[in-house]
């Protein structure tokens, strides 16, 4: 198994990674001169994003799934 490949589906969903990458930026945003609340609202909105992005890649997966099983059932009442 290749240890280096990123798996990023589970780096996007995960709470972690948004928070880290939050701070990470609203702390660059008052390093580089901009106001503590200017650096809240931009770690808000990343925040925000990464809920979009989670909940639909989590429906995503789940729907994928519903469909899989749909299909299995379906192949088997055929048979």
């Amino acid at each position: 198994m290749n240890n280096n490949k990123i798996d990023w589906l589970r780096k996007l969903t995960s709470r972690k990674f948004w928070l880290s990458l939050a701070s990470f930026i609203s702390m660059m945003v008052v390093a580089c001169g901009g106001s503590e609340s200017k650096g809240q609202q931009i770690a808000a909105l990343i925040m925000a994003g990464a809920s979009v992005i989670g909940y639909a890649i989590g429906e995503g997966l789940a729907d994928s799934s519903n469909n899989q099983s749909e299909y299995k059932g379906q192949h088997l009442k055929e048979d």
